[in-house]
């Protein structure tokens, strides 16, 4: 076995198992520790101004990933023009510095303010610091190899279904540079990580509010007291 098929085979096999495994086992036996554990209430500010652009912005990028795997044909007829392909490059990388900036914010919160240092867990800097690893390696990706949404479809789309469709096919990414392969086994190695740290909170996601009726709250005060706010 060489490295290739050890980076880019059987670890990518070992974290999706770990992840799934991990995730059902805490789900079924420990189902009250599936939240991210907010510190909120230690301090806000910083956190608002971290949390939004860190998460929305890496949100998207992950939605242009998941275009490029599930219709790669349709980003390549978007990318036969050229201004369009611009378009979508330049957005990619400003979303990638807006997540990277949010999550430098949410980094030096946890690093370095009294209060959030002492709820901060090993496992949350280390999650942290695989993120800064993916965004960055993502980042010089899209400046020193440009027009990745032009390369990706016809090079990491085979790769990635060939690991799906379990036929891998590691020779895909052998001779592509080192910022790239970090930034496939940074992902991945978020992905072993995933059940060991806050991030599960992303499993029980409340997509039922989205359907479920409106509530309604009724406002009740005792007999004889004055109408107004309440303390």
């Amino acid at each position: 076995m060489n490295g290739n098929a050890l980076w880019f085979v059987i670890f990518p096999y070992a974290a999706v198992v770990l992840c799934v495994g991990v995730s059902v086992l805490r789900a079924v036996q420990r189902p009250s520790t599936l939240t991210s554990r907010t510190s909120q209430l230690l301090e806000h500010r910083k956190l608002l101004w971290g949390s939004v652009p860190f998460h929305w912005g890496l949100l998207l990028v992950l939605g242009f990933h998941l275009l490029a795997l599930l219709v790669p044909r349709g980003v390549e007829v978007w990318n036969a023009v050229p201004l369009r392909l611009f378009l979508l490059e330049a957005t990619g990388l400003a979303l990638a510095l807006w997540a990277l900036g949010g999550l430098a914010i949410l980094l030096w919160r946890r690093s370095f303010d009294p209060r959030i240092r002492v709820v901060t867990t090993p496992m949350d800097q280390v999650v942290l610091w695989f993120l800064t690893v993916s965004i960055v390696t993502g980042i010089l990706t899209a400046v020193l190899y440009r027009y990745g949404s032009f390369w990706f479809p016809s090079v990491f789309t085979p790769y990635l279904w060939s690991l799906l469709t379990l036929r891998p096919r590691p020779e895909l990414v052998a001779d592509l540079p080192w910022v790239v392969k970090l930034h496939v086994l940074a992902f991945f190695a978020l992905l072993a990580v995933f059940p060991f740290s806050r991030l599960v909170h992303l499993l029980p996601v409340p997509l039922g509010y989205l359907t479920r009726p409106w509530q309604v709250v009724l406002w009740t005060r005792r007999p004889g007291e004055a109408a107004g706010p309440r303390r």
